[in-house]
């Protein structure tokens, strides 16, 4: 989960862009508001970026909000997912 963890915090600073260095993303902070301050366009960047780089969709706008809380709940939904398919 570590490695997942390290990817997606790459992934994140370069599909948004972001002036960061990816090790400067704390794995539990918030990725909306007070913590990274991704807003709602971000949101469509993740969920592009899940599909694209882990064939993973995200359909129902409750479990979206739940899975990107933060880089670590990400790699969570990632991994039960992959797991379930």
């Amino acid at each position: 989960m570590e490695e997942l963890i390290k990817e997606l915090k790459r992934r994140i600073v370069e599909n948004m862009k972001l002036d960061i260095r990816p090790d400067e993303i704390a794995p539990d902070a918030p990725l909306f508001g007070d913590g990274l301050g991704l807003d709602s366009i971000d949101v469509l960047e993740l969920v592009v970026m899940l599909d694209r780089d882990y064939g993973i969709k995200i359909v129902n706008m409750d479990e979206g909000r739940k899975a990107f809380a933060s880089v670590r709940s990400i790699a969570g939904y990632i991994t039960k997912n992959k797991t379930a398919r």
